[in-house]
């Protein structure tokens, strides 16, 4: 037998050995890098346990369910105030017991009393390089600003929107014939690479929130 497939064995034991941590991601849209987190989670030590949606229309969902995760829809329109839906959400998370809520395309501003129950536990990912382009409309804002470079951030969240503590960001060139589709394109390859890596650090224990930093290998980054 070759000495690599000796090996096997062993490397598959120490993988079902290793805990899992358990994630819960939200989402209000197509959930593409919803799908880049489910076709790395086994490598990157996550198991979903469920997916959270504020829209009924959200393929997300579909993919959800694809993958066989229990999935909600919490419809905001229902609701008559941020509390009420954010109270929504957070009793299915709780139900979860989640070690990382990961926020992929979820596109509600949360309140101060949520952000700061999940502070140090939930990440979200940002089509700018913050702090430039916080808010909506990121692609169009940076090509308008004649920006030479665009790109995507990954952050904790805390109660300031789009504020956190920036991780890690990757970054695009823009060309003159770039517009804001082709521009999003780029970005959201840049995306589905980066979000499952910086997730991996946090499921290593190797990435923290410490004193309002972003913590890697002990660094603040």
């Amino acid at each position: 037998m070759p000495g690599w497939l000796a090996v096997l064995p062993i490397i598959t034991a120490t993988r079902l050995l290793s805990k899992l941590m358990r994630g819960v991601v939200l989402i209000s849209g197509s959930g593409s890098n919803l799908q880049s987190i489910i076709d790395k989670a086994a490598d990157i030590d996550l198991t979903i346990s469920c997916v959270v949606s504020n829209r009924s229309d959200a393929y997300g969902l579909t993919r959800a369910e694809n993958a066989g995760i229990p999935h909600h829809l919490v419809e905001h329109t229902q609701f008559d105030s941020r509390t009420a839906f954010d109270q929504a959400v957070s009793k299915i998370i709780d139900q979860y017991s989640p070690d990382i809520v990961i926020l992929a395309g979820f596109m509600r501003i949360f309140t101060e009393a949520f952000a700061q129950k999940y502070c140090g536990k939930m990440l979200n990912i940002h089509p700018s390089l913050l702090p430039k382009f916080q808010g909506l409309n990121t692609h169009q804002r940076a090509l308008d600003a004649g920006e030479k470079e665009h790109g995507v951030s990954i952050h904790f969240v805390t109660v300031q929107l789009d504020g956190g503590p920036v991780i890690a960001q990757s970054r695009v060139d823009i060309i003159p014939s770039d517009d804001a589709i082709s521009l999003a394109k780029k970005v959201l390859i840049e995306e589905h690479k980066l979000y499952p890596e910086v997730i991996h650090w946090f499921t290593q224990g190797r990435l923290q929130l410490k004193d309002g930093k972003a913590v890697l290998d002990g660094k603040a980054l």
